[in-house]
């Protein structure tokens, strides 16, 4: 693989470290973004939803409390986005990118994919 691989990573979810063990042993070493302590904007957050390919609800955790507290279930895209923003607990993880494709580690094996 010649294209780097980042991972948006948080080291407390089961999903996330197996995702990160899972790229490990197929060789790659990604460049990890604890997305956490390092959140991103809401225009970085829309860039790396389109790699996705997904609405931007499906690249959010609407179980987390923020989603409750900002009554998000009517939102627009760009309220979601900057809510997102505001409380990165909110998207889903593990998201790993290589060059321009991204997936959502869940199951950690959907990454994979993406790596040929």
């Amino acid at each position: 693989m010649s294209a780097s691989v980042t991972m948006y990573h948080n080291p407390r979810c089961s999903k996330s470290r197996q995702t990160l063990a899972l790229l490990e042993e197929h060789g790659v070493t990604p460049d990890i973004v604890e997305y956490l302590k390092h959140p991103l904007s809401a225009h970085e957050l829309r860039n790396l939803i389109d790699q996705l390919g997904v609405d931007v609800r499906e690249a959010m955790r609407r179980g987390e409390t923020p989603w409750a507290e900002n009554e998000l279930d009517d939102a627009d895209d760009s309220t979601l986005l900057e809510v997102m923003a505001q409380h990165p607990i909110l998207m889903q993880r593990p998201i790993v990118v290589a060059g321009d494709r991204a997936a959502i580690g869940r199951p950690p094996e959907a990454v994979l994919e993406i790596l040929k």
